[in-house]
């Protein structure tokens, strides 16, 4: 079950049916199923008290995701996504807003299927995995 909360911040994701669906198929080809996944809509400031507490990292970023999954093939987390971050992002790559979620919703995702994005190499490799799930999007 994919859920979508908002923490402090109004944010509403379009099309979450849609999304949750998509979300789905695209894990499924990475051989993996969805058990229980929470995505937390915030603000930056919330992120990143959360960077603070949980991984003693003091600077903003668009995503942090938390690994629940205790079975293997079965991804479970916790998705902590800031609204600010990716509309600022968005703007910047000069993409629609809802296209800039779509990746980061994908990105997450994408962390729990294994994928890492540390080195250069790996970050390149997250963001063809990231281009590839974005292609599969047909709404």
């Amino acid at each position: 079950m994919i859920r979508f909360f908002n923490e402090d911040t109004p944010y509403k994701l379009p099309q979450k049916q849609t999304v949750r669906q998509w979300l789905k198929t695209q894990a499924g080809q990475e051989g993996f199923a969805v058990g229980e996944l929470n995505y937390i809509f915030c603000s930056d400031e919330y992120v990143l008290q959360v960077n603070k507490d949980y991984l003693e990292h003091d600077y903003y970023t668009d995503i942090i995701t938390f690994d629940q999954s205790e079975e293997e093939g079965k991804i479970e987390g916790d998705i902590y996504i800031s609204v600010d971050r990716v509309t600022d992002n968005a703007r910047q790559l000069n993409v629609p807003a809802e296209q800039e979620m779509r990746r980061v919703l994908a990105h997450g995702l994408l962390h729990l299927c294994g994928h890492g994005d540390k080195t250069d190499e790996e970050a390149a490799a997250m963001r063809r995995k990231e281009d590839e799930w974005l292609k599969a999007w047909t709404h």
